[in-house]
């Protein structure tokens, strides 16, 4: 292999929470990184502006280019431009309860960008090592603890395209010998965590209430149960898993579940406050097909790829609420 200090990664989804954390990882490592992103008026790089450089800079190691998993072209172009070491392919319309209302597009994104970007490497013939970004939504209604042997019984848009992906990036490993992973990730979260997604989004409300900037808080399922690890940990999973001599699929996942109400209780009582007086129930946020409850196996993982997470769920916790409550307090102050 070409050694960490010569090696370039492209990443999909470089914007968004694990491409953050990735991005973060490579570059200690000594990386060259090539980020994919969407061409937007609007800027969406808050994630990685701390380790962005001008592009001007002589030693710049961080490189943005504009593609879209929707475009095979820009995908082609990319490849031969950059003729990456390591493909992290992260980007996904990733929101499950969205994936209900925007099918189509989900489907488009997250399973056919899949063979897009796997069509690309073939043609290409560079022989990249290719990670292939799975969820544990994949097992939905499968009896945990769920691990690489469970079998699939997606419910819901996003996790039957994920279902796809996974089985295309197997085909593509078997038919045309390239290496290629699938990470079967659990729920994992952390600071940089998207406001609509159902941890971040109670962070952000409980210390907003905390300071009197809101009073309610609307969510669903409260019983649903989550295996919840760190992102920043789970990146570090996906790049062991392109340095294996051969490529295979692993679990990721901290082998304990929490309801939502739980998670509730963490956080509100962290901030000393009781969440009954402030959080109601807004049935247009039940998915049509619920999950009730994930919890992986990961012993393969840490067997094979010398992995465990080193966050729990209430340093997880503390670690959100923290940074949210920072958030709060600038909000307060531009208020006042």
């Amino acid at each position: 292999m070409v050694p960490a200090e010569h090696r370039r990664a492209l990443i999909t989804g470089v914007t968004g929470q694990d491409g953050s954390y990735l991005c973060e990882l490579l570059l200690a490592k000594g990386y060259e990184v090539w980020g994919v992103v969407r061409r937007s008026s609007s800027f969406n790089t808050a994630r990685i502006d701390h380790v962005y450089q001008d592009p001007h800079h002589p030693e710049v190691r961080l490189k943005l280019a504009y593609g879209d998993l929707n475009d095979a072209s820009s995908l082609n172009t990319i490849l031969r431009t950059v003729q990456p070491h390591e493909i992290y392919n992260l980007g996904a319309q990733s929101h499950v309860r969205v994936s209900f209302d925007i099918p189509e597009y989900t489907a488009e994104v997250d399973a056919l960008g899949t063979v897009r970007l796997l069509e690309a490497i073939r043609e290409s013939g560079l022989g990249p090592r290719f990670y292939q970004a799975g969820s544990s939504e994949m097992f939905g209604r499968a009896a945990p603890p769920q691990r690489e042997t469970t079998p699939f019984y997606p419910r819901s848009p996003y996790a039957c395209a994920k279902v796809y992906a996974h089985h295309v990036t197997c085909n593509y490993r078997e038919a045309y010998q390239l290496f290629a992973c699938n990470g079967i990730l659990f729920n994992h979260e952390g600071p940089r965590r998207g406001e609509t997604f159902v941890t971040r989004k109670i962070t952000r409300a409980a210390t907003r209430i905390k300071l009197g900037l809101q009073d309610k808080l609307f969510l669903g399922n409260l019983d649903a149960k989550r295996d919840w690890g760190f992102a920043g940990d789970y990146v570090e999973a996906m790049w062991r898993m392109l340095q294996k001599d051969e490529p295979d699929d692993y679990v990721v996942a901290t082998g304990e579940m929490h309801s939502v109400r739980e998670f509730l209780d963490e956080v509100f009582a962290r901030l000393s406050l009781d969440w009954r007086r402030h959080v109601e129930i807004d049935p247009r946020y039940f998915r049509p097909t619920e999950v009730d409850e994930l919890c992986g196996d990961a012993e393969k993982a840490r067997r094979a790829l010398d992995w465990a997470p080193t966050v729990g769920f209430c340093e997880l916790v503390a670690m959100m609420v923290d940074s949210d409550l920072k958030l709060a307090e600038n909000e307060a102050k531009l208020a006042r």
